[in-house]
C-alpha cells in the first residue's frame, strides 16, 4: 500500500518553468494537494488527478490532509510554488508527518529568486540572501534585524512577500534600513507575475524603489555595492579579471 508524500516545487507557474523531476512526480501521484492558487496552475496538465485545495493560512490543515490521504493508500504530491523548500511547504510536512511512517521526497523547483534574477540580468553571481518581509510567522523585529545585517555585510538581498494591502509601507522602511549602507544609485530590481500572465521586469535604484509598488507576486532585487547595469541589465560581478 503506497505510503508517499512527495513535496513539490512546481516553478514560478509557466509549464516550461517545471522541472522534469517535478512533471514526473505531479504524473506519479493519485492526488495534488495546494493553495487553491498553485492548484489552477497545474490542473490543466493533470485533469484526471484527485485534488485538495484550501486557502492561505491553512497549510497545517493541507499538510494534515495531505497525510491522511497518503495513509489511505494513495500516493500524494503536495506543491508549492518556486521551490518547496524555500519558504515552502516542504519543512511544515516533516513536522506534521513526525513518527508517521509516511515516506516524504521533497522535490526541488526554480525559486523566485532564479527565475527573477534571469529577468533581470545577472544580478546574483556573487553572494546574496532571501529575506521575506511577511510578518504573519516572523516578528517584524526579527526581519529589521536581517535586514540589517545583511546591508552591513553587503550582502546582494532579495525581498519575498515585499508588500500586501495590511503591508503598504514595508518595502519603504526595508529601504530606508538598507540605504544606510547603501548608495541611494544602487541598482535594483522589481519583477512581477514572473513565470505568468502579465509578467513584467523593471530595473530602478534603491533611491527610487521606496516608491515603487510590490505586492505578494512581486520580487525585489537589492544590488550590493559592486553591482551594476550592463546595457540595460542588473549585472553583479563576481570578481573575475577581464584583462
Amino acid at each position: 500500500m503506497a505510503q508517499k508524500i512527495y513535496v513539490v516545487g512546481i516553478g514560478p507557474g509557466a509549464a516550461e518553468d517545471m522541472t522534469g523531476r517535478a512533471a514526473a512526480a505531479l504524473s506519479a501521484s493519485d492526488v495534488i494537494a495546494g493553495y487553491q492558487t498553485y492548484i489552477d496552475l497545474v490542473r490543466p496538465a493533470y485533469p484526471d488527478k484527485e485534488y485538495i485545495s484550501n486557502g492561505m493560512t491553512k497549510e497545517v490543515d493541507r499538510c494534515r490532509l495531505a497525510l491522511e490521504t497518503a495513509k489511505g493508500g494513495k500516493t500524494v504530491a503536495l506543491i508549492s510554488s518556486g521551490d518547496a523548500g524555500v519558504y515552502g511547504m516542504a519543512g511544515l510536512m516533516y513536522q506534521v508527518a513526525t513518527g508517521s511512517g509516511v515516506e516524504i521526497e521533497v522535490v526541488a523547483g526554480i525559486t523566485a529568486a532564479c527565475s527573477g534574477a534571469a529577468l533581470l540580468g545577472a544580478p546574483l553571481v556573487h553572494d546574496f540572501c532571501l529575506i521575506s518581509l511577511s510578518d504573519l510567522l516572523t516578528p517584524w523585529e526579527a526581519i529589521e534585524k536581517r535586514l540589517d545585517r545583511a546591508a552591513d555585510a553587503d550582502f546582494v538581498i532579495v525581498l519575498y512577500n515585499p508588500g500586501s494591502h495590511k503591508r503598504a509601507d514595508y518595502l519603504q522602511k526595508a529601504c530606508e534600513i538598507i540605504g544606510k549602507y547603501r548608495a541611494a544609485a544602487t541598482p535594483a530590481g522589481l519583477v512581477r507575475n514572473i513565470g505568468r500572465d502579465g509578467s513584467t521586469a523593471e530595473i530602478t535604484t534603491l533611491g527610487d524603489l521606496a516608491g515603487c509598488q510590490a505586492d505578494m507576486l512581486t520580487t525585489v532585487f537589492i544590488g550590493n555595492s559592486q553591482t551594476e547595469v550592463i546595457d540595460g541589465r542588473m549585472v553583479t560581478p563576481r570578481g573575475y579579471r577581464l584583462v
